[in-house]
């Protein structure tokens, strides 16, 4: 499959493109950067670590969806309403691990769907999604006298709060709840906020250092505590999940699908 990455040179680009090179199967097709960027120019193999392969990073995303099967998308929101745009327009494929997409973006992404195989997900280790199903379990069978409180870490550079990765595990232990999720979530307090409301779903967010993600979704009960909890160590796991994705897509009907489509969770 050609696959290519948007935001090529960044952290995470790099590291996507290292993983295609070394999937079977896989080439690594094209990657852009925004327009004024040092790295425009530069060769796609080298960037990803390897040897050179004569393709070099471009500034003109729709040129890149219209030569290949499949793109990953790391970025921010904006962009990744656009790139959706595009990959509907083209018919490639798309694999969105942007964090900090709101409900009407989400509306969008699920229109551009209608035209192509779109894969969102928060987080696309094997691990957290196990997490999201267990989280989802749990709450179907502890009764509402135990209380929901998500925990999460990461670094200090992270533009987003609470991370995507938290925002899926409420939102599944509301859906094993049966409660509406943003109805009940309680993003912060300060204060004197009083008695924990009944059945609400509480966030807490820290940031600092280097930590790539910790999570913790903690079910507190009278006497108990459970605690579900995943601890990423190698933001390759995250690379890998993203390319796992990319090649599921090759014959996917369009439709927005989940990591747990791609994993058969």
């Amino acid at each position: 499959m050609k696959i290519g990455i948007v935001g090529c040179a960044g952290r995470m680009g790099r590291m996507l493109g290292g993983v295609v090179l070394d999937t079977n199967g896989a080439e690594l097709a094209g990657g852009t950067e925004v327009s004024g960027s040092p790295h425009l120019g530069a060769d796609l193999g080298v960037l990803a670590g390897g040897e050179p392969s004569g393709l070099s990073a471009g500034d003109d995303p729709a040129e890149m969806f219209a030569a290949v099967d499949v793109v990953l998308d790391f970025t921010i929101p904006a962009a990744s309403l656009a790139h959706a745009r595009l990959a509907a327009e083209h018919g490639s494929a798309l694999v969105i691990g942007t964090t900090g997409l709101s409900n009407a973006d989400m509306v969008e992404i699920s229109q551009a769907a209608e035209s192509t195989a779109i894969v969102h997900a928060g987080n696309m280790s094997l691990g957290v999604n196990l997490l999201v199903g267990l989280a989802r379990q749990v709450a179907a069978a502890l009764g509402s006298d135990y209380d929901i409180e998500v925990l999460e870490m990461h670094h200090k550079h992270k533009i987003d709060a609470p991370s995507g990765t938290a925002l899926m595990l409420g939102k599944a232990a509301a859906e094993g709840r049966g409660i509406a999720h943003d109805e009940s979530a309680v993003m912060s307090r300060e204060g004197e906020t009083g008695a924990r409301p009944d059945g609400a779903i509480g966030y807490a967010t820290l940031r600092g250092g280097d930590v790539i993600g910790d999570h913790s979704v903690i079910f507190a009960g009278p006497g108990e505590r459970i605690e579900l909890v995943h601890k990423a160590g190698d933001r390759g796991l995250f690379a890998r999940g993203a390319v796992r994705a990319a090649m599921w897509t090759e014959g996917q009907a369009p439709g927005l699908y989940t990591m747990h489509d791609v994993l058969g969770i």
